[in-house]
């Protein structure tokens, strides 16, 4: 995209909102336009993981937003353009200037996830015509969430035939099914998006709804919708090793069933797609209501209800607190409680000011992004890697894993006082990163210390009629139970029958032990490829739309060279995978999920983590830059 006038928007706007603008984006934005590093000044550094403002103090802040303001009304003045990309020199001294002296590693990386023009950079350079005119490929994708809609946009641009086939009644995936009161994403809104799609947020941490009328909006804008089947589910797709295509089997809601024939299969089902609803004995006889968060029955009224929330993670530290401004009373059941990160702006509005700069300062949309970007390419990884020398601990599994508990412990004291009986329901005795960390602004304390609110450190051992039973033997009455058990992660495509060469299945590959290359390919399942899959989630570090869109660059790339090679099939070589999926469970064991013994859903029944990406954000996407064609088998 070629450079652009610069209008500054009214002067008398910007300096009235300037105050409101992050002050590490407003210098990242003066060096993009006047392409001068000396404006990101050493005593203006911040600490990149501390939003808002970075942590530099008023004094600092009023001075960097004064000289900005100063810049950005002379750049006006000169009648200079606006450069649609940052240059090398600008790219690698915002990337040392934000991580601290790693810039020239990682430009590259950078340079494809500073979409300052919001221009679709990973959209394919080619169509299925201009590579082969003659050649016919069809591609079926399982699933229209975050993933599903992204691998479809890049198979409509490439001109590919492609069917999305949803079982649910429209796009957006679990944003589409989780409607639970207080649902939102605990991503900030501004990178839970894709890179070349911006929004209007109007809030920091966005609700559920927002976040699904972003997705209908995206299937909209792009003609997604033409595409998909809903009320659709895939059954079983089949490997034809005569015929080198897949037979995809679907059933819809009214029992109707149908095959197909596709030249490549992209599951995009993601991980938490399947609720995990624990088998407690005695839970038929219950005569409440029963249900998992992600099948909130709206029907329900919690109003003067006893109220028992089974679980203490994501989910239910998002209902819970709805749930106990109505009930008569609350009662969690919870083994293990969460490391709380204070998040103050969870759930604040993005101000209108705000708002303004977003929309009408140029540049500022993208570095604004690049900012929370930024710091998540390194992340606090070497807070959760373990240091034999420490030793580690269940406390603790280094010394910077040690400095986190302390700084988290202080968070959670501070608001618990002196409620000594509270210190065991909330401190964990885990190191931090062993299970998801959420994001708290204080609401978990405060609805923990509700009169009407009690904290059980139990399992549910069985359910009567009436209520559940606890370890120790104590009868709780309750007239509705909430599971906030979350999602069984860990089994992979277990509604779908995929069967690859020989007829094997993918489930009795995986024995429960799933895994993948890059999370993307499996041997022996050809042309089979997967979004968000295996060893693809992220806990402290990287950001999980830029691993989609790696993924979906990767997806484009093998299509593109099974075209233009003419080759009907690639197949995964078994030693590249045993490789890999070694180095990948090396590296989880040094990690704080992999290393605790405490039970989490980031490890599967034998100990191993088949749920977690334990290397950096840019070893990720250096794998996924290019398929290398050495790494299959080609028909």
């Amino acid at each position: 995209m070629a450079d652009s006038p610069f209008t500054l928007p009214s002067i008398e706007q910007l300096r009235a909102f300037i105050d409101l603008a992050e002050t590490p984006a407003l210098l990242m934005v003066v060096a993009h336009l006047t392409n001068d590093v000396a404006v990101l000044r050493d005593e203006w550094r911040s600490d990149p993981n501390l939003l808002p403002q970075g942590n530099l103090d008023p004094q600092t802040q009023a001075e960097v937003r004064r000289f900005c303001l100063a810049r950005l009304e002379a750049f006006a003045e000169s009648g200079a353009p606006v450069p649609a990309r940052p240059s090398a020199a600008v790219l690698s001294a915002i990337g040392d200037w934000g991580l601290d002296g790693l810039g020239d590693e990682v430009t590259a990386l950078l340079d494809q996830a500073l979409v300052a023009d919001f221009e679709d950079r990973r959209a394919p350079d080619w169509t299925l015509e201009s590579l082969d005119q003659n050649r016919d490929f069809k591609v079926a994708i399982i699933g229209a969430g975050i993933s599903g809609l992204l691998a479809g946009l890049r198979m409509k641009q490439a001109n590919i035939p492609f069917v999305i086939f949803e079982k649910g009644d429209d796009v957006g995936g679990t944003w589409n099914e989780n409607t639970y009161p207080n649902c939102r994403t605990d991503v900030h809104s501004h990178i839970y998006a894709y890179s070349f799609f911006p929004y209007d947020w109007p809030s920091y941490f966005c609700r559920q709804e927002v976040i699904l009328n972003y997705l209908r909006d995206f299937a909209k804008h792009y003609g997604l919708y033409d595409h998909i089947r809903f009320g659709v589910e895939v059954e079983n797709a089949a490997w034809d090793e005569g015929a080198n295509h897949w037979t995809v089997a679907t059933v819809d809601r009214q029992g109707g069933r149908d095959t197909d024939e596709f030249h490549s299969v992209v599951s995009a089902v993601g991980q938490l797609n399947r609720p995990s609803v624990p088998n407690i004995p005695g839970l038929e006889t219950f005569e409440g209501a029963a249900f998992h968060s992600a099948e909130w029955d709206h029907s329900v009224d919690l109003t003067g209800k006893k109220v028992v929330v089974i679980g203490s993670g994501a989910s239910a530290l998002q209902f819970a607190p709805a749930a106990a401004e109505i009930a008569e009373h609350v009662t969690i059941m919870q083994r293990t409680p969460p490391w709380l990160f204070p998040t103050p702006e969870l759930r604040r509005d993005v101000s209108e000011g705000e708002r303004w700069l977003l929309r009408h300062l140029p540049m500022y949309r993208a570095y604004y992004r690049f900012t929370i970007f930024l710091p998540r390419v390194v992340g606090q990884l070497d807070a959760a890697t373990v240091d034999p020398q420490y030793p580690p601990t269940e406390r603790a599994i280094s010394h910077a894993s040690e400095l986190v508990r302390e700084d988290l412990t202080k968070y959670l004291l501070a608001q618990i006082g002196d409620d000594e009986e509270l210190i065991e329901h909330v401190i964990p005795n885990h190191p931090p990163a062993a299970k998801r960390i959420i994001r708290d602004d204080g609401t978990w304390i405060r609805t923990l210390k509700r009169d009407n609110v009690t904290v059980v450190k139990s399992g549910v051992p069985r359910v009567d009629g009436t209520g559940i039973w606890t370890d120790a033997g104590e009868h709780i009455d309750a007239d509705v139970i909430l599971f906030g058990t979350g999602f069984a992660a860990s089994d992979f495509l277990s509604s779908v029958s995929i069967s690859g060469v020989g007829g094997q299945e993918l489930k009795d590959t995986w024995a429960g032990e799933a895994g993948a290359f890059m999370g993307l390919t499996v041997p022996e399942f050809p042309n089979f490829f997967m979004m968000y899959g295996p060893n693809t989630n992220l806990v402290v570090h990287g950001n999980l739309v830029f691993f989609m869109e790696c993924q979906a660059a990767y997806l484009v790339d093998s299509i593109k060279f099974l075209i233009e090679n003419k080759h009907s099939a690639m197949n995964l070589r078994p030693e590249v995978y045993a490789k890999y999926r070694n180095d990948i469970d090396d590296a989880n064991r040094l990690r704080a999920w992999g290393w605790s013994g405490v039970s989490s859903w980031y490890k599967g029944a034998s100990g191993r983590s088949p749920i977690m990406w334990p290397l950096s954000t840019k070893e990720y996407w250096e794998g996924t830059r290019e398929m290398r064609p050495e790494h299959y088998s080609l028909t």
